[in-house]
């Protein structure tokens, strides 16, 4: 079988932080949501059905909740120190997708979220 590209995916994960620009937004929180797509040759671990042979969402659920609970002004930030860390801490990652959404922003309007999102390889 030849796999053409193979992704690891977490979605809508749901995290109480303390980031944005205004004062209020760093005493008080907000929720944020996480979309994730890796890609990840992941053939290895179809053969083997060990998890070393892949990336454990479970240990990048771990990293994002690290990341999630440093504060910052910008989304964009987060979405940067997030993506720079999984390149770090896990070498199978080729490409990050991350959707990163604050619920009910404060700026006046009727909203749901509003983010940043952001696609990168690997230098």
């Amino acid at each position: 079988m030849n796999i053409n590209a193979s992704y690891i995916h977490l979605e809508n994960i749901l995290f109480f932080a303390h980031h944005g620009v205004a004062t209020q937004e760093t005493i008080v929180g907000n929720e944020f949501y996480i979309n994730l797509r890796l890609k990840v040759g992941f053939a290895r671990a179809i053969e083997t059905d060990a998890v070393e042979d892949t990336v454990s969402y479970a240990d990048v659920y771990t990293l994002l909740k690290e990341e999630m609970g440093i504060p910052s002004k910008l989304l964009e930030h987060v979405c940067g120190r997030i993506a720079e860390r999984l390149f770090r801490d896990f070498p199978a990652i080729e490409e990050v997708e991350i959707k990163l959404s604050k619920r009910n922003p404060p700026m006046g309007a009727d909203i749901d979220a509003a983010g940043v999102e952001m696609f990168c390889t690997r230098a």
